[in-house]
């Protein structure tokens, strides 16, 4: 797997907005500071064939802010939803509808909107993951192959109503 190696150095900017947090997070030993950052690759290493070494890309960090105490709600509410959307998982039911994992539930925190992005999500990854597995099948006849298309578009029609909307069909 390749290795993520962050460089020591910043950027100008990224080390002028970290230049007010230098000293309080010296006196604040176990302190944090959230922000937000964006990094740029730098370098990369890729080590011979047959050789044990791993390969690595090296980054830096070209931007940088800290919000101060009036943001950070907002960014760690954006910080749970981006985490929610990457680890959102669930499994169908009988009727063919998401129903998400408790613990991707507790994530929502009752928000209407992560609640359905969350389930579009999880069900998008499982019907990537069904027509990927298709797609790498040698063997199938024209039947099957219709088959299997009715059954992915089945799904993902499933996916994209609610359960109110199933229900009526």
């Amino acid at each position: 797997m390749t290795q993520l190696k962050f460089d020591a150095r910043v950027s100008a900017s990224a080390q002028e907005a970290l230049e007010p947090h230098v000293r309080p997070l010296y006196g604040q030993p176990g302190g944090h500071r959230l922000a937000l950052i964006e990094f740029a690759h730098i370098e990369r290493t890729e080590p011979a064939p047959g050789t044990e070494k791993e390969a690595s890309v090296k980054v830096r960090i070209t931007h940088l802010e800290v919000p101060n105490r009036e943001q950070e709600d907002a960014v760690r509410e954006a910080l749970r939803f981006l985490h929610l959307q990457r680890t959102a998982r669930g499994t169908f039911d009988d009727d063919g509808q998401m129903e998400l994992t408790d613990s991707t539930l507790r994530l929502t925190g009752g928000h209407l909107a992560w609640i359905e992005s969350a389930r579009l999500r999880a069900g998008l990854a499982h019907w990537q993951e069904y027509a990927q597995r298709l797609a790498h099948q040698n063997d199938l006849t024209l039947s099957e192959i219709r088959a299997e298309l009715k059954a992915l578009t089945d799904g993902l029609t499933a996916v994209l109503n609610t359960a109110r909307d199933h229900k009526a069909d």
